[in-house]
């Protein structure tokens, strides 16, 4: 999904880590299966994916997340009502009672608009949402669809014991039993030369689909309500192959990094949103104190928190 606050962080299998408590104070769980938030983390920065799924940090809500969030939550409640009544009007009016739901269930959101005693910030994001809300009919038409599954929790063990894990905004399956996979999206679509981190996070969905159902989805659906784009990319048998490869490979990493304790920063561009700055050695921070236990690398000579080559 979208970077959100919901979806799949409750599906991701990490340990409960006590940040700053050792291994010997407390029953620290490794992680155990892979969600394409989390596969993105550790390719992102493998030092990242400790401070979430390890260490468990927590991390300020931002507003692009939490309203990416609350404009998921208005369309699938959408489904709820007949198709006739699918309008952009109805799916509008969503919004406040979803956003009323969203404080009930997480109140940390309200740190967003702590600073804002006169809710004008407040209302502007708001209407930013109902804009996303409304764009969304001119993509596609949710009158003419039936979702087989909306907000679908899925998972799949490998052979190798790892479980992939997930949660697929939208599945519709056609008379003739074609699946298709629909993401929304909130922000914009990526130029073509970084589509493929969003096509990863499909195709991921696929193969467990795949591993499921013995299917391979006809079509995977990108649906961008920041640009007013459609991305579609019909798979076959063979890129799900190999996202498989990817995803066991990616998980001998996650496991060596895991029993050894070294988890290399990725310097990026990305660093400068990223909440863990202060923990982070590339800014002069210290991680937490390792809550599992470790064994000497193999390789020796790395550190942990240094960068080294790849």
């Amino acid at each position: 999904m979208e970077t959100s606050i919901e979806g799949e962080e409750r599906a991701d299998g990490g340990g409960p880590g006590t940040v700053g408590v050792r291994a010997d104070t407390v029953a620290a769980i490794p992680p155990s299966s892979l969600s394409p938030s989390r596969a993105s983390d550790f390719m992102q920065c493998p030092l990242l994916y400790r401070f979430r799924v390890i260490d468990r940090l927590p991390e300020k809500p931002s507003e692009a997340a939490t309203r990416g969030t609350l404009v998921h939550a208005v369309l699938e409640r959408l489904f709820d009502a007949p198709a006739a009544d699918r309008t952009a009007p109805r799916a509008k009016s969503l919004v406040p009672g979803q956003w009323d739901r969203l404080r009930e269930t997480r109140p940390e959101v309200m740190e967003l608009f702590a600073d804002d005693p006169e809710g004008e910030r407040l209302a502007r994001w708001l209407a930013e949402a109902e804009r996303l809300v409304e764009r969304w009919f001119s993509l596609e038409d949710p009158s003419r669809l039936e979702p087989a599954e909306r907000e679908l929790f899925v998972e799949a063990e490998l052979e190798s014991g790892l479980r992939l894990r997930g949660i697929i905004d939208r599945v519709d399956v056609a008379p003739t039993g074609e699946v298709r996979i629909v993401d929304y999206k909130t922000g914009k679509a990526p130029r073509p030369e970084y589509a493929e981190g969003a096509l990863f996070q499909m195709k991921f969905y696929a193969l467990v689909v795949w591993r499921l159902k013995k299917v391979v989805p006809r079509r995977l659906q990108l649906v961008y309500l920041g640009s007013g784009d459609v991305v579609t990319y019909d798979p076959v048998l063979a890129d799900l192959e190999r996202v498989e490869r990817k995803l066991l490979a990616l998980w001998d990493a996650i496991r060596l990094a895991t029993e050894t304790g070294v988890w290399r920063p990725r310097p990026t561009k990305l660093c400068g949103w990223c909440d863990h700055q202060a923990h982070c050695p590339e800014f002069g921070g210290t991680p937490p104190p390792y809550p599992l236990p470790v064994r000497a690398p193999e390789s020796g000579g790395a550190q942990q928190g240094r960068m080294g080559p790849d």
